[in-house]
Parts: structure tokens; sequence; C-alpha cells
């Protein structure tokens, strides 16, 4: 079973429609017993890195986050991809996950691009990983963020430019994240989920 977790940020029907190409076995949900039974977990979100970190502690989800993605496969997306981390210029005042070393940056104006960042964009692979098996190196994916991670741990193994170089997608063990979104990005984002699924 995967379950998406549910922590009332972002479009998770859009994650469990594109994950149900796949596999039927995937529920949204924010109950604890079923996330520690769960053989995978998936942390979506859109939104502000502080009221995700709110809504988590009021649910009395971050330990047993914390707890299960040491145990299992954990893929977040976007937000998801933020709270994993220790903190966020957006919230300073709200912890991260802290699963991951590093804090989470605004983009500054002074590039001459739009921020948000809204649209398709190329990532570069770094290094050899599990989740993007079988995905080209400068393959397109769709993002939508004003902020972005950066590691102070060689978690690295995508990058993409927009005006800097940023991290924009992760993996450590059995957690994975990428900034863009899977299901937005057509092929190459349903080989992302099918890769997961199939870990």
């Amino acid at each position: 079973m995967i379950i998406i977790i549910d922590y009332k940020m972002g479009n998770l029907p859009n994650v469990k429609r594109a994950l149900n190409l796949f596999t039927d076995d995937v529920e949204i949900s924010s109950d604890i017993n079923k996330i520690r039974k769960a053989d995978k977990l998936i942390l979506p979100g859109v939104g502000a890195f502080g009221d995700a970190m709110k809504n988590i502690k009021k649910m009395g989800l971050k330990e047993v986050i914390i707890e299960e993605a040491k145990k299992k496969p954990l893929l977040g997306i976007c937000l998801g991809l933020q709270i994993l981390f220790e903190k966020s210029e957006e919230d300073p005042s709200e912890e991260g996950l802290g699963l991951i070393k590093g804090e989470v940056l605004k983009f500054k104006n002074n590039t001459g691009l739009k921020v948000p960042e809204i649209g398709w964009n190329n990532i570069k692979i770094k290094k050899g990983n599990k989740i993007l098996t079988r995905i080209k190196d400068n393959s397109y994916f769709y993002f939508v963020h004003s902020y972005y991670v950066k590691p102070s741990e060689d978690v690295t193994i995508a990058t993409t430019d927009y005006g800097i170089e940023f991290t924009s997608a992760i993996e450590k063990g059995n957690i994975m994240a990428t900034q863009f979104h899977p299901e937005k990005s057509h092929d190459e984002g349903l080989i992302i989920l099918e890769n997961f699924i199939n870990l």
C-alpha cells in the first residue's frame, strides 16, 4: 500500500490519479496507523512551509513521518521536498522535519527572471540514483515554486538552472524528493512515479 500523506496542503487527488495509472494500491490518508502500515509514503504539497509544518504538528504527524521515512521509501514532491529540510527563509520560526540537512532559500529578483518559477525546465542528472532511472539527462519537468532547497549534505541527484543552479532532486537512502511535479510532467514524470512504485 502506498499512502499519500494528507496534511491539508495541495491537490493530492492529482498525485493519486497519476499513481493509479500503475496501481490501485494507493490511498490518501492522515491516519497514523495507516502511515505506519504502508509500504511506501508520498509527501506532496503546494503552499507555504510554515503552514505545512503547523498542520503536520497539529495533526500529530511529525514524529511518525520522521520515524517511517527511516524505514521505507518516501517520495517528497515540491513543498514535500522543502519540508524534509531543517529550516526555510519562508518562515524561520518553524522547524522542518530535519530529515535532510540544509535549508530552503527564496529566489532573488536580481536575475531578471520572474518569481515564482512557473513552467517547464530541464534537469541535469548529477549521479546515479533510483528515482531517475530511465530519465534522460536534460529532460523537462513542470515547476511551480518561489523557494529552492540548499542541502548541506551530499544528496543532490539533479540540478536545474533558473538564474542560479539549484537542487531539483535529492536522494538519501530510501528518502527521495523532487522540486518539480512528476504528476504534472507527462511521460517523464510518470516514469519517476513508476520507478517509485517499483522500488
